[in-house]
């Protein structure tokens, strides 16, 4: 199996996949799972959704076959396996494939459903197509680089918005005669920098909300006080606020704002929105997998809390689902040019999902009978 495995994902890497052009990969992971003996098909957006077992509980394994743009070479050195989405995240999705395929031959009391999904890296077209699907998993574990030995427990959210400052222009010759609508959406930009709300815990980078200035357009010829100025901010949201509640706050501050500078006029655009989210360490879902890796690893698990956002947070949020992220590898090397797998550590997941699986399905059944 071991061989099989290292073959399987160097062919994934093999396939070049950014979003948007995920068609060749999916067709090939379709073939692979019919031909481990999983019931396979693929949806409209092009996900592969393979099956195994049947009951309940219903477990879903979901990894995303996409990446970023830019090739890699494949290629083995000092047993690391390197490619364009060896982390991020086709080694996940296919420990995910392979740990699936070993319950074929085995009656497994519970459903397992392995699912690759597209553009995770565009616009999440996949996974939200999966949720309007009407998919219903009483647990689901998403494939993206933890650590072999680590569980992630929690994402923040995300404020993606679009702030316009429009003012009276002239000439830049008189500039103390007009209001420069790029300093002035950087006076908006410095409120949101320094907006904080209670409950927020300042020294923490998960529980605390951070802003980022990520474009700023405005201005026309050099001889004229700009008019116009569209800033983008990304402000990053903690688990203890939604963040349509961060974003009332910013429109409050906006508003104050605007009382004081009546020849400013402000809009606020929402570009997107993803609500924050964090399970507890005592879940079923994090007990069992904290338990594989302690069998497979003979560590104890550690729980970790990213900055970022995942496909978790949309499948969680929307289902109400117990969810986590599980997968083998190191994030920071995520969107690198020299992105590279630990084969060691992927093999090792396979057995960690396995396990993960039949200790789940086990706690589940006790619990419904207690």
């Amino acid at each position: 199996m071991s061989a099989y495995a290292v073959s399987f994902l160097t062919r994934m890497l093999e396939i070049y996949s950014p979003s948007g052009k995920e068609e060749e990969i999916s067709s090939f992971i379709a073939e692979e799972m019919k031909s481990l003996g999983l019931h396979v098909r693929k949806d409209n957006v092009g996900n592969v959704i393979g099956e195994i077992g049947r009951g309940k509980p219903t477990i879903l394994l979901c990894g995303h076959m996409d990446t970023v743009a830019g090739i890699i070479p494949v290629w083995v050195e000092n047993n690391q396996l390197y490619g364009r989405g060896a982390v991020d995240a086709k080694a996940s999705l296919a420990a995910m494939i392979i740990a699936s395929s070993t319950f074929v031959k085995e009656k497994l009391p519970g459903k397992v459903l392995v699912v690759g999904v597209v553009d995770e890296e565009g616009n999440g077209k996949g996974i939200k197509h999966l949720v309007k699907s009407g998919i219903s998993p009483d647990y689901a574990i998403f494939g993206e680089p933890s650590g072999v030995e680590n569980v992630t427990i929690g994402y923040k959210g995300s404020l993606h918005l679009k702030i316009t400052c429009e003012t009276r222009s002239g000439h830049s010759a008189a500039p103390w005669l007009f209001e420069s609508a790029v300093e002035k959406a950087f006076e908006i930009w410095r409120i949101i920098q320094e907006l904080h709300m209670s409950q927020e815990r300042l020294e923490s980078r998960f529980y605390s909300i951070t802003s980022c200035l990520t474009k700023i357009r405005g201005g026309e010829a050099s001889s004229k006080v700009p008019s116009k100025c569209d800033i983008y901010v990304d402000i990053r949201v903690p688990p203890q606020f939604t963040s349509r509640q961060v974003f009332d706050e910013v429109s409050r501050k906006i508003k104050q704002y605007q009382t004081t500078n009546p020849k400013v006029l402000v809009r606020v655009k929402i570009e997107d929105l993803t609500e924050p989210i964090e399970v507890g360490p005592r879940s079923l879902l994090v007990r069992a997998l904290s338990w594989a890796i302690r069998k497979v690893r003979s560590n104890t698990a550690a729980f970790i809390r990213k900055t970022g956002t995942g496909d978790m947070n949309v499948l969680g949020n929307a289902l109400k689902t117990p969810v986590v992220t599980y997968g083998p590898g190191d994030s920071s090397l995520d969107h690198t040019p020299n992105e590279y797998i630990d084969i060691h550590e992927y093999l090792d997941s396979i057995q960690v999902y396995r396990e993960a699986i039949i200790r789940l399905v086990e706690l589940h059944k006790k619990r419904k009978i207690g």
